[in-house]
């Protein structure tokens, strides 16, 4: 949702967009997790390698692209073949169906945590993923659903820059009370 609603401002306004790979799997490979979210971190190895290994190959503009393609068939699509995702996403954005097979191997785990610790040490080991930077400014978040579009998009990167600009802010949360809205 964040990375959607990051495209809505992009298209809006001059900003920077540095698309950044930070992986869940890798900020939770070391911690006691229940059975089934340890089930899912163990699963979601295999696309961020894929991504990291399409950029290492063919630049960082590929990052958004595949995260997109990948994203969309696992999260509003529902499905958990990853195999096929992967397989399906490289296609869509035109990249060798070779970089699949990186998936199950740790040839990119290096450059992964390297990639995930640039992300995660602008904001701590303590928070998750979305990570959103403004001027060197990191917070994780905001965690939004449905992405929100036009004037409310710039609404909210307007707000979230003018919190980056506070050096004393750290936190802003709330429970959240529905699922992701695509």
């Amino acid at each position: 949702m964040t990375s959607r609603w990051m495209d809505e401002v992009s298209a809006q306004r001059e900003v920077e967009v540095r698309w950044h790979v930070m992986s869940l799997a890798v900020l939770n490979e070391k911690r006691d997790l229940p059975e089934n979210y340890r089930a899912l971190m163990d699963e979601a190895w295999g696309p961020v390698r894929v991504i990291i290994a399409a950029a290492r190959d063919h630049g960082d503009g590929v990052i958004k692209p595949l995260y997109d393609a990948i994203g969309t068939r696992r999260h509003p699509g529902a499905r958990t073949d990853t195999a096929a995702i992967i397989a399906e996403s490289l296609a869509e954005v035109g990249l060798p169906a070779s970089l699949a097979a990186v998936a199950e191997t740790d040839e990119v785990d290096a450059l992964l945590r390297e990639s995930h610790t640039e992300g995660i040490s602008l904001v701590g080991e303590d928070v998750g993923t979305p990570v959103v930077a403004i001027d060197g400014v990191g917070f994780f978040g905001p965690v939004i659903t449905p992405a929100p579009t036009g004037d409310a998009a710039l609404r909210l990167f307007d707000g979230l820059a003018l919190m980056t600009s506070v050096p004393g802010f750290y936190e802003l949360k709330r429970s959240r009370t529905a699922g992701p809205s695509f």
